[in-house]
Parts: C-alpha cells; sequence; structure tokens
C-alpha cells in the first residue's frame, strides 16, 4: 500500500509536522525522566519468561496504529491542553507508588501516561480511531503473577480430584502429594500463568482483528482466557500420569517443560481454528472529510496559542512528580544499629540455636535477631526480627519474593495459611498464620512447624501487602522515613502450639515494641526486665485453607 494516504504527494502534511514533532518530543521525555520504572519493566521482560512476550508489544501497537493511518491521515491534530490533568494525577500517584516500591502501579501508571499524551498533542477524534493501539500498549506492564496462588490451587486440586478418579490413592498436603509411584510437588514455573497471560494478549489481538462485533470480540477474549487454565489442568495430571505409568522416566525434569510447551502450542492453535470459524471479513476503511477548518475550535485557547500552551502544560506535569520526590526525598536514614537481644520474661528462658536454625525466607533486611526461647519442658518457641530501612525496589520488606517458605525451598513446604489473633497490650492484633513441613516421603512424620508473622510499622502490626505498603509510602510522604519492621515466632505443630506463641507473644510484646521504637528513633534501649502481661482469654486461632499448587513436577 502506497504512502500517500498519510504522507500525500510532497510528504507529511504540514498540520501532522510540529503535532508529531512535539509528541515524540514528549514521549522521550517521559522514559528520561521516569527511566528507572521504564528500565525496570523492560528488565522484568528480559529475565521472566512469564512476561518476554511483552517486546512485541510496542511493535505490534505501531503495526496497528499504521494499519489505521488512512482514517486519521485527513484529520487534523487539534490539541487538548487540560489533558494535562489527568497526566498530572498519574504523575502523583506514580508518585506514590514510587514510595510504596509498587512496581506494577508505577508502571501502569508510565503507560498511561504515555497513552494521554495522544490525545493531549493529536486531539480526541484522532485518539477515537486509534484507541486500541494504545490500549494495547497495558500488555507491556509485567503484571499477573499475583494470581499464582490461586491459580496453584485451582490445579492442584483437579490434579488430585482426576488421579483419585483414575484410581489412583493419593495423599495431598498443600502443593505437594504423593501417589505410589513417588511424590509430587506443584512449582511457580508449572502454575499456568505464562499460558494465561501470553494467551490473553494474544488472544485479545486476534479478536480485534478477526471480529467487528463486540460481542463477538468479547466471547473469544473469554474463550482465551477459560481455556488455558482448562488445559493447564489436563497437562498437570497428564504429566503425573504418564510419570507414574512409565516408572517416572517420562514427564519428569526437563521432558515436563518441553511437553509443557509443546500441549500450549497444540492449545493455541486449536484455539484459533475455532476462532477462525466465526471470523468476520475485513471493513472497508473509508477516509473521513477533512477537518482542517475544525482545527483550534476543540479548546478555548485555539489557534496558534494551542499547542505552546499544551506544551507547557505537559512538561509542567511531567516535571512535578520528579520535583515533588526530590523534596520529599531524604539522603537516606541513620544506619541501623545490631538489634539488642530480648530478655526472657519470667517463666521463659533463652536458649541457644540449633544447628542449623531455621529461617525465613526474607532478604534484604538492614538488621537482623534471631532468638529462641523455652518454657518448661514445652518446645521451643522461636522469634525472627529483621529490620528494614531506606527501603526500595530491590530490597523492601513487603515483596514477592519475600515469605516465610519460598516455593522453590527444597527443605520446607507450606501446608496451609490462615490467620490468627492475640490480645495484647494495644488491643487485638491479627497475624499470618502458616503451617509448614519438611519435605520428606513420609508425609505423615516430617516434622513441622507453626508459623505466626506480621509486619511491625511504627507500633501497629500489618499483615495485608497492600495496607503495609501503602502506610510505608505514606510514612515517607510524611516526611517521617520507611522503617519497617518483620516480626516472626514459630514452634512446632502440636495441639498446644497456638496458645504456646499466644502466651510468648503476650509475655514479650511490650520489650518486641519498644525496642524496634528505639531503633527507629535512634535511642538506645535502657535495659529493664520485661512485664508480664496478665494472661489473656483471648485464643489465638490458627486456621487456614491448603495452599495450593499448579502444574505439578517431581
Amino acid at each position: 500500500m502506497a504512502l500517500s494516504p498519510l504522507l500525500g504527494s510532497k510528504g507529511l502534511p504540514l498540520a501532522w509536522r510540529r503535532p508529531l514533532l512535539v509528541l515524540g518530543l514528549l514521549v522521550l521525555a517521559v522514559l528520561l525522566f521516569y527511566r528507572q520504572t521504564a528500565v525496570g519493566m523492560v528488565t522484568i521482560w528480559w529475565r521472566s519468561g512469564t512476561f518476554t512476550h511483552a517486546f512485541l508489544v510496542p511493535p505490534i501497537a505501531l503495526w496497528l496504529a499504521w494499519r489505521r493511518r488512512v482514517l486519521v491521515a485527513p484529520l487534523t491534530p487539534q490539541p487538548l491542553p487540560w489533558m494535562a490533568v489527568p497526566i498530572a494525577v498519574l504523575g502523583l500517584v506514580w508518585l506514590f507508588a514510587d514510595f510504596a516500591a509498587v512496581n506494577a502501579l508505577t508502571q501502569l501508571s508510565l503507560v498511561a501516561m504515555l497513552m494521554l499524551l495522544v490525545p493531549a498533542v493529536l486531539g480526541a477524534r484522532i485518539t477515537r480511531e486509534m484507541a486500541f493501539p494504545l490500549a494495547f500498549l497495558f500488555f507491556c506492564v509485567p503484571i499477573g503473577e499475583f494470581l499464582l496462588p490461586q491459580l496453584m490451587d485451582w490445579t492442584a486440586h483437579f490434579t488430585v480430584l482426576a488421579l483419585r478418579l483414575s484410581g489412583i490413592p493419593v495423599y495431598q498436603e498443600g502443593l505437594q502429594f504423593i501417589i505410589p509411584s513417588g511424590q509430587w510437588s506443584v512449582v511457580e514455573a508449572c502454575s499456568g500463568v505464562r499460558y494465561l497471560i501470553a494467551s490473553l494478549m494474544v488472544g485479545t489481538l486476534y479478536a480485534y482483528l478477526s471480529y467487528h462485533s463486540l460481542r463477538r470480540r468479547l466471547a473469544f477474549i473469554a474463550f482465551a482466557l477459560a481455556l488455558p487454565l482448562v488445559a493447564n489442568w489436563a497437562r498437570a495430571y497428564l504429566i503425573v500420569l504418564i510419570g507414574h505409568l512409565s516408572g517416572n522416566t517420562l514427564a519428569v525434569g526437563v521432558d515436563h517443560l518441553i511437553y509443557g510447551w509443546v500441549f500450549f502450542g497444540l492449545v493455541m492453535l486449536a484455539m484459533f481454528m475455532v476462532g477462525a470459524r466465526w471470523s468476520q471479513p475485513d471493513p472497508v476503511l473509508v477516509p473521513p472529510a477533512s477537518d482542517a477548518q475544525g482545527a483550534g475550535r476543540a479548546s478555548p485557547f485555539g489557534g496558534p496559542l494551542q499547542l505552546p500552551l499544551t506544551v507547557l502544560a505537559l512538561t509542567v506535569v511531567i516535571l512535578l512528580p520528579q520535583v515533588l520526590g526530590l523534596w520529599l526525598r531524604h539522603a537516606g536514614g541513620q544506619p541501623v544499629p545490631e538489634l539488642p537481644e530480648i530478655a526472657a520474661a519470667p517463666g521463659w528462658e533463652a536458649g541457644a540455636l540449633p544447628e542449623p536454625a531455621w529461617s525465613p525466607d526474607f532478604e534484604g533486611a538492614n538488621a537482623r535477631l534471631h532468638q529462641q526461647f523455652h518454657q518448661g519442658g514445652a518446645p521451643a518457641v522461636g522469634l525472627h526480627l529483621q529490620y528494614f530501612r531506606d527501603q526500595d525496589y530491590e530490597r523492601k520488606l513487603v515483596s514477592s519474593s519475600n515469605a516465610v517458605v519460598a516455593a522453590d525451598d527444597k527443605q520446607w513446604a507450606v501446608v496451609s495459611r490462615g490467620a490468627a489473633t492475640v490480645l495484647l497490650p494495644p488491643g487485638a492484633v491479627h497475624w499470618r498464620s502458616t503451617q509448614t513441613r519438611a519435605t520428606s516421603l513420609d508425609g505423615t512424620q516430617a516434622p513441622r512447624m507453626l508459623v505466626w508473622h506480621g509486619y511491625w510499622l511504627d507500633g501497629r502490626i500489618e499483615t495485608s501487602d497492600w495496607r503495609a505498603r501503602l502506610l510505608g509510602a505514606w510514612q515517607r510522604l510524611r516526611g517521617q522515613g520507611d522503617d519497617a519492621a518483620l516480626i516472626l515466632v514459630y514452634t512446632a505443630q502440636d495441639d498446644a502450639a497456638p496458645q504456646r506463641l499466644q502466651a510468648f507473644l503476650q509475655q514479650h510484646w511490650r520489650m518486641i515494641d519498644e525496642d524496634l521504637r528505639a531503633v527507629r528513633a535512634g535511642s538506645p534501649r535502657v535495659e529493664s526486665q520485661p512485664a508480664a502481661s496478665e494472661p489473656s482469654a483471648a485464643s489465638a486461632a490458627a486456621s487456614g485453607n491448603d495452599g495450593g499448587a499448579s502444574g505439578a513436577t517431581p
């Protein structure tokens, strides 16, 4: 197809030259001033196989826009200076998310800012014609891994159910299950999230190119979401079944990954074959009537001032979050001293840690403290504190990589997760509860632990990742720093484990909280014996549902 529909016989129309140049410069300016977010996004594409497909999104979006050039060539760009307002709001959202170190929100804000530059510089009518190519850019944002626990849970339950219906006895605990031929576990790489995200992007693109009815497009996108879910459940079941029937000589190790991707390719082919049966022919693109005479009438600031005013407003709102960020940020906090040891309360005795001592999979802390306490002949209670200051994207308390037990941990596995409530001096305090066991073929006899943990922020315990992040960001915006700590207690799992952890927290909480407050304030702790709080009638309920898993690997 010739370039004449857009460029004409003498090149780019005069009405398009300055707006396109301005748009390009503004896009470069946003990418420059928000380069940390942009580079972080591309880094995730590069290192994570789940989001490698995002490298294709920008060129596909450009190709989609080029396909519609005949519809926008006759139109005249009409800048909208008032679009600086939503871009400014997005900039402030980016700033708040940056203080909270929430990658997904900063990246969504950046992509949305880039998208809104188009209506701001070229106008609403042109943007309407380019709505889908612009919206397609959201697939650049590497988001979706928060679905991992739920996807893994669904697939694990389906795999176990299918095996039982096949006549194979199964013993399941969390992400692990045992069949007569051996033990299998479900890992993140086989969760199906890669299939789901890739299928959503490809299915959305296919629906846009193949259908023109909104109902058909939405129906196919829903189909593209449901198919990989069911296919991944079937894949996990078939891999375990093949491994079982072959005596664990097939569909194990690398084989199972290869089978998985081949299976996914066949599923995608089937999806396109089904979708092609209801495809609609490409519509004839009819160029709209030229609106050259309407240029400048879309804004009260029309005429020659419209584009310069837009550029000025956009320049201010692009720079505003950066200037505010420099003003609100401090050069850095004071170094975190070594955390003082917690003195044993009356009736308790501090003991030596075993070798090797278990510890949670949290990284990046400025200071750590790990102690163990005994009360009579009962199993020991372990206390683990980690203190964080000057957090950033690579080193922060609340992170998807920080967990009580990592998904790829070879020694411990999560059995179930839930919540616990303990009445402490501030009132009822909620904790996350995790039941774990050592990985072993003999799942019934493996050592087990009950673990409670929470995020400490200036004396307040949070169990929600999002609330902890938002509260930390709010503290930084108020100039109070971002100090936070992990408080984790654990003990051997038995019938009295919840009461044992409850008693320990009630009698040691005041000392723990005072020590963390002293570290935050930068003042030394005055040594004193902790006051034992009165036992409370409130029980610490440790209840939770078994964690699930998707995609099984031996």
